[in-house]
């Protein structure tokens, strides 16, 4: 029978889908020391620095995404970029990297890995919402992204469209973003 911590740390993992930090570990006074004998034993798998992944919950598609999002050590990263897109469902987009914003002022004092590509951005709380559960920038500054990262006009303007044609963009903020950036090519 799993005991008190174990469960601790099971309730937190089982919102993000098996992943948990160090931080929120310790916030349900759960030592690292605990994860780590933990993760020896199986329990727990280390995924990466401060990142546990709680091995009876099964993975899900959107795991990686949830990973990524907790590996900037010390705050959740946003997921951004083309990943946005594919969280959103908008365009064709397959991407080979996962993107990640953090704030210009954190510093990751660690290699990244290759899976992950980091941007550094000022993100607002409008710029950010959550679906199922993790955090990506808004459809509209999904966008605005891409077309500034070079993705491909064909590209950023489908996702345009899905998003008005799913009701995630309003025509009015369409009609801004096409303004913004049809004069550089998009």
């Amino acid at each position: 029978m799993p005991g008190a911590k174990f469960e601790a740390i099971f309730e937190i993992a089982a919102d993000h889908y098996g992943y948990l930090t160090v931080e929120q570990a310790r916030e349900a006074d759960v030592s690292p020391k605990t994860l780590h004998a933990m993760a020896r034993r199986g329990t727990l798998e280390h995924v990466s620095n401060g990142v546990y992944r709680v091995a009876a919950i099964p993975p899900s598609p959107q795991s990686q995404f949830m990973e990524a999002s907790l590996w900037p050590r010390g705050l959740q990263g946003v997921i951004s970029h083309d990943s946005a897109l594919v969280l959103h469902k908008l365009s064709d987009v397959n991407p080979s990297k996962i993107h990640i914003t953090i704030p210009p002022r954190h510093r990751i004092g660690r290699r990244i890995p290759p899976l992950y590509v980091v941007h550094s951005a000022s993100l607002q709380p409008a710029d950010v919402e959550y679906v199922e559960g993790i955090p990506v920038t808004t459809p509209a500054r999904t966008i605005r992204d891409c077309h500034e990262a070079h993705l491909g006009p064909s590209l950023v303007r489908q996702a345009l469209e899905d998003g008005v044609r799913r009701g995630m963009i309003s025509t009015r903020e369409a009609g801004q973003l096409k303004r913004q950036l049809v004069g550089e090519a998009a």
